[in-house]
């Protein structure tokens, strides 16, 4: 007699098909949790950047005084501005600014970077003296460059020039001293990059006759090339930003020779109280701010900096 045939039903599928629900809420408990981390974070952007932001804006359409309400007054502010000799001045100042940032800083910092991955000993000790300009308080480093270069004890006594108060030294003069406190900076960023990139390509750099200089310019520039990109891109928005160094050594002085964006939307809206004017001056700065980090985003991925 032959025995009854049993079918035991398959349980593979079930156990696939059950499985996808508890992925998915364990999934879904993850983003929730996540989101919930970034609620406090989101809270504080939109309470202090997006909505300041967006009064601004608003703002920057009306004659407001920067007390009580201001009347609509439409594309008014930002006509004025193409008018406005301060304005054109200023942003003549944060162009020369942004000329001088990428220059001098830039080319101490990477001639500086350099020879400190050359040096073995005390590298530590040299980068700390380096650094250590761009962590003192800027109100500190201000007042002890303006002794330096007073005209009647300093520096300036000496060679009989005032450094601050001569309309054509007054500009360079300050932006030196921003120099001297950014550099160290960039030093240490570029030293970090230069330190990762690969020493076999030294040697057999050197192998080949290649000399210290064509080393520098063939191996070390492009192995930092996505850092030396995105600092570039730093310190033009830092430019157009500049206004500790401006506003407590010459408060855009004399005559005007160093107002900057920055001192100019300072002036407008606690001096002249003009805030609705002054939020045109700072809407215009944060767009062209946006203007350059867009770009550079688009740049580094069309010729793919980053690789």
């Amino acid at each position: 007699m032959t025995a009854p045939t049993v079918t035991v039903p398959e349980t593979a599928p079930a156990t696939r098909t059950g499985g996808r629900p508890r992925r998915r809420s364990v999934s879904r408990r993850t983003r929730l949790i996540a989101w919930l981390f970034m609620v406090p974070l989101i809270v504080v952007n939109v309470t202090v950047i997006l909505w300041p932001g967006a009064q601004s804006v608003y703002y920057s359409f009306t004659d407001w005084s920067g007390i009580g309400t201001g009347n609509w007054i439409g594309f008014g502010n930002y006509t004025r501005m193409l008018h406005d000799e301060e304005f054109i001045s200023a942003l003549k100042h944060n162009l020369v600014w942004t000329v001088v940032s990428l220059i001098a800083p830039m080319l101490l910092a990477l001639l500086g970077a350099y020879l400190l991955s050359r040096v073995r000993r005390f590298q530590v000790l040299f980068r700390l003296a380096y650094f250590i300009p761009y962590t003192v308080a800027t109100v500190v480093s201000a007042a002890v460059w303006e002794n330096l270069l007073s005209p009647d004890s300093g520096l300036g006594n000496l060679l009989g020039v005032n450094f601050l108060g001569d309309q054509d030294l007054a500009l360079g003069t300050v932006a030196g001293v921003n120099t001297w406190a950014f550099w160290g900076f960039l030093v240490v960023i570029f030293l970090a990059s230069m330190q990762s990139v690969n020493p076999a390509l030294y040697e057999a750099a050197a192998l080949d006759g290649a000399g210290p200089f064509r080393q520098f310019v063939s191996i070390t520039l492009p192995s930092i090339r996505p850092t030396l990109v995105f600092l570039v891109v730093q310190t033009i928005v830092w430019s157009f930003l500049a206004f500790d160094f401006v506003f407590i050594l010459t408060q855009g002085g004399p005559a005007g020779a160093t107002d900057v964006l920055s001192t100019l939307l300072y002036r407008n809206a606690f001096s002249n109280l003009e805030a609705g004017y002054a939020s045109a001056i700072g809407v215009v700065m944060a767009l062209f701010t946006a203007i350059v980090v867009i770009t550079y985003q688009v740049l580094r991925r069309v010729r793919k900096w980053e690789a």
